[in-house]
């Protein structure tokens, strides 16, 4: 494939290139955010705390979905970089406004938002609104449950949230038609243009290498060119590196872009997911069939969170803290890894972790797939987070379990899985054995709380004493244990 050192995307309708060749002011990995603010025309846009936690600088990316047609979704700008864009369009608060829509011109969650009071000091009012903006074009009369998902990334110190509630029901009542919807053939063809064209990205600028490949061969050669690369796929966390710590990547590797890392096969057992597969993909997915982790993934960051963050960098991160750890644990998950000369592996999920944001990648090597075998119907699944609030927060502890009964309602088979009581996502292994093979039932569980508190040795710090992380850790599994039912006898 031929190599480009052009982004180009729609913005206002119209195609924007920016050319990395040492003559811009942007560095590759410069934001959206930044880059909109740069801009005379688009200050609507705000920044909050650049980190993907308020929402304020939320704007709506439309690319080519699986049927055809455009996609929406709601992204916070601060935490995506420019290259990430390229091939798709641009929407800001400003494209709202449109003539057509009578003498205020505001687009109908515009003027919803401010029929309903929604706003107040309106610095936030922006990010709301292209929130509601995506919703309006995903959704014909959502329920609350739906509403409240797509605004939980925005925060408001003002309005107490239910007028703006309130603006979003009454506005998505038009099946998304706007008038973006009569641009949308022009869009698509702008799109497929651009596809048509489409080429491995290599940009250079301000001391910067980023580099976006369209496919599996380019990246591994790449990967095995530059073993020290950042590697990048939604770059949830990467970006706060840079937005937070001022971090500088001289060389970036950004896989969001590759075809084969975006497959996925739910048809057989077991599950096979591509690494850059996004969170909100991955739970739209496994509703029926994975629904601990359907339910883990709910409550994930927020919908601008899930739609950037994929599965392979969730993994990648190796974070003691994250997640989806444990429960991949609790589903014996495997991970399967790619060289370009060495060619593939497979490892157990338990086996890939190695330390503290540490994994068996070797050199040159890149997650393509994450597997997934479906629970037989006798065994139990459930994940549990202590968090400080329900959404957009960082885990204190978090833990996954997995449980088979035989049928005289023995342990057969268990799998205690904790994040943030170590070094990395680890199991509970002489407590696992101590319940092996014994009944399943409330003063054995107690005899195991009292092992799952001396098989750790937690850290303290601003979230949390570390013996407030043992009793946390037993009490996950009383709660556990407690919502097993009736001691589980129908299992």
């Amino acid at each position: 494939m031929s190599r480009s050192d052009t982004v180009t995307f729609i913005l206002d309708g119209k195609l924007h290139s920016i050319r990395f060749d040492g003559s811009t002011a942007f560095k590759p990995s410069t934001t959206v955010l930044n880059y909109l603010r740069s801009l005379d025309n688009h200050k609507g846009v705000k920044e909050g705390c650049a980190e993907g936690d308020c929402g304020a600088c939320t704007v709506v990316v439309a690319s080519k979905g699986e049927n055809g047609r455009l996609n929406y979704e709601a992204l916070d700008s601060c935490l995506v970089f420019l290259p990430m864009i390229h091939g798709k369009q641009l929407i800001t608060v400003e494209n709202l406004k449109d003539t057509s829509y009578g003498p205020s011109g505001l687009h109908p969650v515009q003027d919803l938002m401010v029929t309903e009071n929604g706003s107040q000091c309106g610095y936030c009012t922006p990010g709301f609104i292209m929130s509601m903006f995506a919703l309006y074009k995903n959704y014909h009369n959502p329920s609350r449950e739906v509403i409240l998902d797509a605004l939980t990334g925005n925060l408001c110190r003002c309005t107490g949230y239910q007028p703006i509630v309130n603006a979003a029901q009454k506005a998505c009542q038009n099946h998304g038609k706007d008038h973006f919807s009569i641009t949308e053939p022009q869009v698509e063809e702008m799109i497929a243009s651009m596809e048509k064209s489409a080429a491995d990205l290599v940009l250079s600028a301000m001391g910067q290498q980023y580099f976006l490949p369209a496919s599996l061969d380019a990246a591994l050669e790449i990967r095995e060119r530059y073993p020290d690369a950042v590697l990048v796929s939604g770059a949830t966390d990467v970006a706060l590196r840079q937005t937070k710590k001022n971090e500088f990547f001289p060389v970036v590797v950004d896989l969001s872009a590759v075809r084969e890392l975006r497959h996925y096969a739910t048809e057989e057992n077991p599950l096979t997911f591509g690494a850059a597969i996004t969170l909100e993909q991955l739970k739209n997915l496994v509703r029926e069939t994975l629904p601990a982790l359907y339910d883990m993934l709910v409550v994930f960051g927020s919908l601008q969170i899930r739609n950037m963050a994929t599965l392979g960098g969730n993994i990648g991160s190796a974070s003691p803290i994250g997640d989806a750890l444990p429960l991949l644990f609790a589903y014996k998950a495997k991970v399967r890894l790619h060289h370009k000369t060495k060619g593939e592996r497979t490892l157990p999920i338990e086996e890939f972790i190695t330390g503290y944001r540490q994994t068996a990648l070797l050199p040159g090597e890149l997650i393509t797939q994450i597997i997934i075998p479906v629970p037989d119907k006798d065994t139990l699944i459930k994940s549990y987070k202590v968090s400080r609030r329900k959404d957009l927060d960082i885990s204190t502890v978090s833990a996954a379990f997995a449980l088979k009964l035989d049928k005289k309602g023995w342990t057969e088979e268990v799998i205690l899985a904790y994040g943030g009581m170590a070094a990395k996502t680890q199991r509970a292994t002489r407590t696992e054995t101590f319940l092996l093979w014994e009944p399943w039932e409330e003063k054995q569980i107690h005899k195991a709380m009292k092992l799952v508190e001396e098989e750790f040795t937690p850290l303290s710090d601003a979230r949390a004493h570390k013996e407030a992380r043992k009793i946390a850790a037993s009490n996950l599994l009383l709660k556990f244990y407690n919502d097993t039912g009736e001691k589980d006898s129908s299992l």
